[in-house]
C-alpha cells in the first residue's frame, strides 16, 4: 500500500522555484488529472473555508479552483506590465479599501476643471465613464420591445409570451417566499420560546420532545436548515433579498409605464449621438455598484495587504465603466462601452451581463469586432438561465447564424466548488460552441460597495476569475495577442475525472439532466491558472 502522500505536478513545480531551481517556466510539465488521487473535500465546508476555494489547486485540496498560488510561484523572479482590464458592468466602488489604489486613472485628463482635456468626448472622465447617468433601474429588453407597439417585429410575439410567463413568475416568487418566511419566522419564535434562549444547535433540537404537531413541524424544519449549514438569520435575508428582487422585477423592469431614460435626453436607437451620461463611475448609489464592485474585486483587489481578499491578478488597474442597470442594458450602451474601454487602453474586458432580447445586436457586434482589430480580449459571462445557449441564444455573443466572427471573445460557465456530479452550478448556462470554458462562479467571496464584502453566486462571477488570469498572462507576456490568450486559456484547462454531471435547475428551478461534462463547452475544461502561465511561457518564446 502506498502510505506516501501524493505531490501534485504543480506543487513540485513549486518546490523547485521556492529552493532556487533553474528550471524556466517553459520548462515546467503542464498539469492533468488523469490516474491523480484527488483529495476528498470536508462535508459542509464552513464561510471561512469557502472564502478562498476559487484560488485552491484541485490535486491538493480538492477545491475545482484554478491553481493560483501555483501560478505565482511559477511567475516568481519574472517581470510585469501593468495592464487595464476594462469593467463593463453596474459601476465600482472606486474608493473601496481594497480596490482604490488599482483604479485606471486617465493621463490625460485634469480632475474636475469641466474641460475635455484629452478631447475624446467625455468631460472629466478621470477614472472611466457612466453611460447610465442618474439611472439604477430600467426595463427588461423584452417590455421595451412590447412597448413599441411594432407587432410587425419579428420578435414582438415572443416577447409576450416571455412577458406574460416572467410577470406570473415574480408575483408566484414573492408569493411563495413571503409564506416561506413567514414559516420560518414563526417556527424560529416558537423553538426560541420553548428552549427560553435565542440561539441553538442541532443537538439542542434533538432533545425537544415536541408536545404539538406545530412544535414538531418547527423542530424539522429549523433542522433541515441547520443541517445543511445555513443559519435562520442568513435564510430570512435571502428571502428577504429575493422577495425584494421580484418586486423591483415588477415596478421597474416589468413595468410597462417606467421610462428611466429620459433624463439621460438619449436616444438608444441612434448611434451616432455618443456624448450623453457622466463621469460617476460608481452611480447614484452605492448599493447599484455592488455587482461591478463584487467583479473588480475579484478581477484585481490588492493582493497581500492584509485587508479583505486578494484578487486574481497584480500588475492591473480596473477601469469601470457603468453600462449595465438593474433591468436590461442597452444594446448601444453596451457597444459604446465597449469602444470607450478599447480606446483608452483596456487589453482585457470583462463582461458579465446578459439577455435574450438584443434589437441591436450589430451594433455589438461591431464593437466585438473592433476589439479583436485592437488586440482586446472579451471575456463574457454565459448567462444564469440553466440553459443551452448553443439553442436558446444570449446577447451578448461572437456568433451569427451559428458562425464565430471573432477570436478574441470567449464565454465563461459557472463552477460549484463540489467536485463531485454537482461540479456544474445548477443556474450555468452551457453549450458545446457557444461556451468556451468553466471557471469558479459558486459562493465567490469579494468586495461590495462601503468597504464591505459578500459572497455571490453567478457565471457574473465565474467571467472575472477568468479575465483575471487572461490579465495575469497580459501582464507577464505581453508579447501574446488577445486571441492567443484566449486560446492559452481554452487549451491549458483541466478535463474533470468527473465525466457526467447534473445540469440545470434543483428543486423549484425544475428537475436536472445528467450530461457529459465534456459537451458542455467548447473546450470541455475548467480553468487552471498555473497551467495557463505554463503555456504562456511556451508560445511566447
Amino acid at each position: 500500500m502506498n502510505i506516501i502522500k501524493p505531490i501534485s505536478m504543480g506543487a513540485f513545480a513549486s518546490l523547485l522555484v521556492a529552493c532556487g531551481g533553474t528550471s524556466k517556466i517553459a520548462s515546467l510539465p503542464i498539469e492533468t488529472l488523469e490516474g491523480k488521487n484527488i483529495p476528498t473535500q470536508v462535508e459542509n465546508p464552513s464561510k471561512d473555508e469557502l472564502k478562498t476555494w476559487p484560488h485552491r489547486d484541485l490535486l491538493t485540496t480538492g477545491y475545482p479552483g484554478i491553481s493560483l498560488a501555483e501560478a505565482y510561484k511559477a511567475l516568481k523572479g519574472r517581470k510585469a506590465q501593468t495592464v487595464i482590464v476594462g469593467v463593463v458592468d453596474s459601476g465600482v466602488d472606486i474608493n473601496h479599501e481594497d480596490l482604490k489604489s488599482i483604479i485606471w486613472t486617465n493621463p490625460k485628463e485634469i480632475p474636475n476643471n469641466g474641460i475635455d482635456d484629452d478631447k475624446n468626448g467625455y468631460v472629466d472622465d478621470v477614472h472611466g465613464w457612466n453611460f447610465l447617468g442618474e439611472i439604477n433601474q430600467d426595463n427588461l429588453e423584452y417590455v421595451r420591445i412590447l412597448k413599441k407597439g411594432d407587432t410587425s417585429d419579428p420578435d414582438y410575439k415572443r416577447a409576450e409570451e416571455k412577458y406574460d410567463k416572467e410577470f406570473k413568475d415574480a408575483n408566484e416568487k414573492i408569493e411563495l417566499y413571503s409564506q416561506i418566511k413567514e414559516r420560518i419566522t414563526q417556527s424560529d419564535a416558537l423553538i426560541q420560546k420553548h428552549l427560553g434562549k435565542k440561539e441553538y444547535t442541532e443537538e439542542d433540537l434533538d432533545k425537544i420532545d415536541a408536545s404539538s404537531l406545530q412544535l414538531l413541524g418547527a423542530v424539522r424544519g429549523m433542522k433541515y436548515l441547520l443541517s445543511n449549514g445555513v443559519s435562520v438569520k442568513e435564510t430570512l435575508e435571502e428571502l428577504s433579498e429575493g422577495i425584494k428582487h421580484y418586486e423591483d422585477r415588477l415596478k421597474y423592469g416589468l413595468n410597462k409605464e417606467f421610462n428611466p431614460r429620459k433624463v439621460l435626453n438619449d436616444n438608444p436607437d441612434d448611434i451616432t449621438d455618443k456624448i450623453y451620461g457622466n463621469n460617476n463611475v460608481i452611480g447614484p448609489t452605492a448599493e447599484g455598484a455592488l455587482h461591478g464592485t463584487h467583479v473588480a474585486g475579484i478581477i484585481a483587489a490588492v493582493r497581500h495587504n492584509n485587508i479583505g481578499i486578494d484578487g486574481v491578478a497584480d500588475h492591473v488597474r480596473i477601469m469601470p465603466v457603468r453600462t449595465v442597470p438593474d433591468g436590461d442594458e442597452y444594446d448601444k450602451d453596451v457597444a459604446l462601452a465597449l469602444r470607450y474601454a478599447i480606446d483608452n487602453g483596456a487589453k482585457v474586458i470583462n463582461t458579465s451581463f446578459g439577455k435574450e432580447f438584443s434589437p441591436h445586436k450589430e451594433w455589438v457586434y461591431d464593437a466585438l469586432k473592433y476589439a479583436a482589430e485592437k488586440d482586446v480580449l472579451i471575456v463574457n459571462a454565459a448567462g444564469n438561465d440553466t440553459k443551452n445557449v448553443d439553442v436558446q441564444l444570449t446577447f451578448p455573443d461572437d456568433n451569427i447564424n451559428g458562425k464565430e466572427f471573432t477570436d478574441t471573445m470567449i464565454t465563461i460557465g459557472a463552477l460549484n466548488y463540489e467536485y463531485n456530479e454537482n461540479l456544474v452550478a445548477s443556474f450555468s448556462n452551457y453549450g458545446k460552441n457557444n461556451v468556451d470554458l468553466f471557471s469558479p462562479g459558486v459562493q465567490i467571496y469579494a468586495t461590495v460597495p462601503e468597504n464591505k464584502y459578500k459572497f455571490l453566486d453567478g457565471t457574473s462571477m465565474a467571467a472575472p476569475e477568468v479575465a483575471g488570469v487572461a490579465a495575469l498572462i497580459r501582464a507577464y507576456f505581453p508579447k501574446l495577442k488577445a486571441r492567443e490568450v484566449k486560446q492559452i486559456l481554452m487549451e491549458s484547462g483541466l478535463t474533470p475525472t468527473v465525466k457526467e454531471v447534473l445540469v440545470g435547475g434543483r428543486g423549484e428551478e425544475g428537475e436536472a439532466k445528467r450530461m457529459l461534462f465534456s459537451e458542455l463547452s467548447k473546450s470541455g475544461k475548467i480553468v487552471n491558472a498555473y497551467n495557463a502561465i505554463i503555456l504562456a511561457a511556451q508560445r511566447s518564446k
